[in-house]
């Protein structure tokens, strides 16, 4: 059953929302099969990076795909700009919100202004925010994960994996959440073998410094770690990972990806057999989640959190040295339940 707020408003503003989005970033819209809904469903609104990271972006967008397969109604997504500002992105979901999609998603931490903003100005919409735990309201869903799990056993398959008993870590950008993931890894790392050591780098200080969507940084600073004697480097560094996993290959060590299973990514393919595997947290089921919950009249509000338990967060399994190395994953499953029972406490900072 959909929201009849969203109904109402379905057909209004259509000029206008093509005339906000172009002024503060790009948009696709597509229709599924039941147009004759009126009515519009999930859009969400990209993070540094943007549609084709092979990470962060495109998991939201997976969701996204799934939805409107699903349900059958109208999508959109959008990309952000070089430079804008909160208000750019404020009036983006606002834009969303005006022409009648429902919910409004924006990917990243770095909304967190701009759709506490737009959930005021539309609170009849559901707007959800993923990586961000500091709204409350009524009307949106904080999707968050325990990100430092999957990481943990990342530091797990790495200290295993490592044969010069030194694994990297590369950062894009020096705050908490990406803190979140080192914490986990070198936790993971020292669990398992304390005598290997891990050089921990980030990129920049900044989103605005291009610390998730730099390839170059992140190719830069996985070499300068492999020169080091790394072995294994762990990217939580959005687009920028991209050049980490390059760098492994050029060097022929292992990388570690995030966020999505990118050894199966296809613009990462000639990368695959240098990626160990990636410490995931499944922003696609999230977003989906949030939309079904929209669909079925119950939207979800509030902090919604997953985890190793709920399997929100894992470890993938697509390469075969990973997936049929017995030894590595017997430590990994240990460690897991040990995560899940609470007999191991996993650090966040």
């Amino acid at each position: 059953m959909r929201r009849i707020s969203r109904i109402t408003v379905a057909g209004a503003a259509t000029a206008s929302l093509a005339l906000a989005l172009s002024a503060c970033g790009g948009t696709s819209t597509s229709s599924g099969s039941s147009e004759s809904k009126g009515d519009k469903g999930l859009a969400i609104a990209y993070d540094v990076g943007g549609k084709g990271d092979q990470s962060f972006n495109d998991a939201a967008y997976a969701g996204l795909e799934q939805a409107k397969k699903q349900f059958g109604y109208e999508t959109a997504d959008v990309e952000p700009t070089d430079g804008e500002t909160d208000a750019d992105k404020e009036q983006r979901l606002v834009s969303l919100a005006k022409q009648g999609y429902n919910p409004v998603v924006g990917v990243g931490y770095a909304y967190a202004a701009a759709l506490k903003g737009a959930a005021e100005k539309y609170p009849d919409t559901t707007f959800g925010i993923v990586d961000d735990a500091t709204i409350e309201a009524d009307n949106v869903a904080d999707l968050v994960f325990s990100e430092e799990e999957a990481s943990y056993l990342a530091g797990v398959a790495a200290a295993k994996a490592t044969k010069t008993k030194t694994v990297g870590f590369v950062g894009g950008v020096d705050i908490p959440l990406i803190h979140k993931f080192e914490a986990g890894y070198k936790q993971g790392v020292k669990d398992t073998d304390p005598k290997v050591k891990v050089i921990p780098q980030y990129l920049t200080q900044t989103a605005e410094e291009g610390g998730f969507s730099s390839p170059d940084k992140g190719k830069s600073a996985a070499e300068g770690q492999i020169e080091k004697k790394a072995d294994v480097v762990y990217a939580a560094a959005g687009l920028s990972g991209q050049g980490v996993i390059e760098a492994a290959a050029a060097n022929k060590v292992w990388a570690i990806g995030v966020d999505s299973d990118q050894y199966k990514q296809e613009a990462l393919a000639k990368y695959k057999g240098s990626i160990l595997t990636s410490a995931m947290k499944d922003v696609a089921k999230a977003v989906f989640n949030l939309a079904k919950s929209v669909e079925d009249g119950k939207p979800a509000t509030g902090i919604v959190k997953g985890d190793l338990k709920t399997g929100e967060v894992s470890l993938s399994n697509s390469n075969p040295k990973f997936a049929d190395d017995a030894e590595l994953q017997e430590a990994i499953e240990t460690a897991k339940e040990k995560i899940i029972s609470g007999e191991i406490k996993v650090k966040s900072s």
